[in-house]
């Protein structure tokens, strides 16, 4: 344990024993002084700070001293009603403070209690409770507002984290602040009875006790009672102007003591301030400097070593920062981060502005967090941030989706209307305007909401507009995933994998395999929309034959081969027959042939007229499918599947191609059609 968080404890174990054992009167002045100057440290330091947060711990700290005041007003009033006295300093506040008018004492000490009750107790109390429900009210909102920002890519992962965490801690503060409020109207109140306490035995106890006349004991207990009561409730009023000021303008990492500690004495300045002030208190009141010198040598003490340790803390990252800054300055202006380009952006028309606005019933924001997760485990890769954004260019219900600032998707919304396509035989009943689903080129209606109900009767597929357009994005993202996965994503996932397989990846990169090879293999894989999140088996195919071959078009074959249970579950379910389409042996046989070996690689060379027959006999068998509502997959000898899948990729980008070495072996395998030649 450190030695402030053993003081701290020690502060709270005195507190209580203060409660319960009589304390000589010089010690009790001590403490009276040290209540004074928390106070007004509190006070100042509750002025100084620019925020609620920087001050969280306030509302232990409030308990604590308000736990510290009762403890000195029962100590106090132990000493004053068997005694008959309270120490120097109640005695002067009883005496140099009033005149040495008790009626006049009295009077002070009542307008004390009215300012601290009436005023500045209720207050403080009234805006708590204020402030503790508008920040619980307000919490979604700002959460929604974070979740915008992040999605729109103003902010970072990081920046959201921290400021929920922000938004976490100011409402638990408030709350506390609220409950914490009622300590400072209980105290008070508990101020007011000890006050009339004194007075009622005082009178007793002196007359009956200590032979005093009724004169004497009026004179003897009222002084006591009134300086005992205003040096109680000078600190009391201060802390409650530092409440109000706290709650009127929570969030801790460490404990309690290291809070108190490190909090209360943010500013080093405040504490020569407040040595100051003692000081001039013993200077110049019968206090005299024995009790405040001391006390303001240490405040000044403290302060003098809290700020040269602060400065020698700051000096280094000042340093560093001045250089940075100074570099800056020499640096070309910053319209260079204009030149960046999103990887991802979704831009729509003033008209759809209802689909991203939250205040308006939007959930498109949340619905792209929810495809950035389930593109994420379909297929393996950590999609960018889209930046979402309205453009007055646009056509008002218009929407555009690009990728690295191109233009990869356009399409058009109506709000107020729903998207049905026919199950394949048209109603005439179903009235609404022709359109194109965007995501699957489907013919499709926008109808109204009236109409929605009996187009689900005839077995249309209604769909609301927010599910259109994040079913376009998901779709489009799906299918253009190569083009995100760059060499520095590529490193993200390499690192990611190293943390679970360091010896695997040590064994692949940087040799054989640099960062490229490896995210060209990644690339061609989504390409052909087959997941990388398995990447164990991928980087254990590429060790095995990335020492014979750097090939990135021969690699990637192998690893399709190594993910064969995978591809297969992807086109087929367990116990299913697959449908293929396969290419006749002649084919084949034509691209083998058409194989060009360079030292560059291999590449396809075919004679124009034979390329153009082979893609128009996959054309016929295609419409052939369908007709027959069959989805086409080609199915070829794995020497010719990159090749083949090369020559059609212009043509079919959608239609599979796979190879005999991709199935699992008890897969049962059915061939609904041959593509051939003359």
């Amino acid at each position: 344990m450190s030695a402030r968080d053993l003081s701290v404890l020690l502060s709270v174990i005195l507190i209580v024993a203060m409660l319960i054992i009589p304390f000589p009167s010089w010690m009790l002045s001590v403490f009276i002084i040290i209540n004074i100057s928390l106070a007004l440290l509190v006070l100042l330091t509750s002025m100084n700070m620019q925020e609620p947060l920087q001050f969280s711990i306030f509302p232990s700290l409030l308990l604590l001293l308000t736990l510290f005041r009762l403890g000195l007003n029962v100590s106090t009033t132990r000493s004053i009603l068997s005694k008959g006295e309270a120490g120097e300093v109640v005695a002067t506040f009883g005496t140099f403070v009033v005149g040495g008018n008790v009626l006049v004492g009295f009077v002070v000490f009542l307008i004390l209690v009215v300012i601290q009750f009436v005023v500045i107790t209720k207050g403080s109390e009234r805006v708590s409770e204020v402030a503790a429900r508008f920040t619980l009210d307000a919490m979604p909102g700002k959460q929604m507002a974070i979740d915008a920002d992040l999605n729109a890519g103003l902010i970072s992962e990081k920046d959201a984290r921290e400021r929920r965490e922000k938004i976490s801690s100011e409402a638990d503060f408030y709350g506390a602040m609220d409950g914490a409020s009622k300590f400072v109207k209980g105290d008070a109140i508990a101020g007011i009875i000890m006050v009339l306490i004194n007075l009622l035995f005082g009178f007793i106890i002196g007359m009956t006790q200590m032979g005093l006349s009724f004169a004497e004991a009026i004179q003897k207990f009222t002084m006591l009672t009134v300086g005992d009561g205003i040096v109680s409730q000078i600190p009391a009023l201060l802390i409650s102007t530092a409440t109000g000021i706290v709650v009127t303008r929570a969030a801790s990492k460490g404990n309690l003591s290291s809070d108190i500690t490190s909090q209360l004495f943010a500013y080093p300045k405040m504490l020569y301030v407040t040595a100051g002030t003692i000081f001039l208190l013993g200077l110049f009141t019968p206090i005299g400097p024995v009790l405040t010198i001391p006390i303001a040598v240490l405040l000044a003490f403290g302060g003098y070593k809290i700020s040269k340790s602060a400065n020698e803390e700051e000096q280094l990252p000042q340093e560093v920062e001045e250089e940075i800054d100074a570099d800056e300055m020499k640096s070309p202006e910053s319209v260079v981060n204009l030149l960046n380009v999103d990887p991802i952006e979704f831009e729509f028309g003033y008209g759809l502005i209802p689909l991203a606005d939250t205040n308006q019933g939007g959930d498109l924001l949340d619905r792209i967090v929810m495809i950035r997760r389930q593109l994420a485990i379909e297929l393996g890769l950590v999609i960018p941030v889209v930046r979402i954004r309205d453009n007055i260019q646009l056509q008002p219900n218009e929407y555009i989706l690009k990728i690295k600032g191109n233009e990869f998707a356009r399409g058009e919304l109506l709000l107020d209307h729903y998207l049905a396509m026919s199950p394949g035989i048209e109603d005439d009943s179903i009235e609404g305007i022709d359109t194109i689903e965007p995501s699957f080129g489907l013919p499709a209606k926008w109808i109204s909401e009236e109409m929605k109900d009996r187009a689900e009767m005839f077995g249309y597929t209604v769909v609301d507009p927010p599910s259109v357009v994040s079913t376009h994005i998901t779709e489009v993202i799906k299918s253009n995933a190569h083009e995100l996965i760059g060499r520095q994503e590529t490193k993200q996932l390499i690192d990611h994998l190293k943390e679970s397989h360091p010896i695997l990846v040590e064994e692949v990169t940087p040799t054989p395999l640099s960062i490229g090879d490896v995210q060209s293999v990644l690339a061609k894989l989504l390409k052909e929309k087959v997941s990388i999140r398995n990447l164990p088996i991928i980087f254990e195919t590429l060790a095995d034959f990335g020492k014979m071959s750097t090939d990135t078009d021969l690699l990637t074959e192998y690893v399709r081969q190594a993910l064969a249970r995978q591809i297969t579950n992807s086109y087929v379910n367990q116990g299913d027959i697959m449908k293929v389409v396969t290419v006749s042996g002649k084919i084949e046989k034509a691209i083998a042939d058409g194989v060009q070996q360079t030292e560059h690689g291999n590449y396809l060379s075919l004679d124009p007229v034979m390329s153009q027959n082979i893609i128009e006999a996959i054309a016929r068998q295609l419409e052939e499918l369908s007709l027959q509502e069959q989805a086409p997959i080609l199915l070829c000898s794995p020497a010719v599947r990159m090749y083949l899948r090369q020559l059609i990729d212009r043509y079919f980008p959608q239609v599979p191609v796979l190879s005999y070495n991709e199935l699992e072996a008890n897969v049962e395998i059915q061939s609904i059609g041959v593509v051939n030649i003359e």
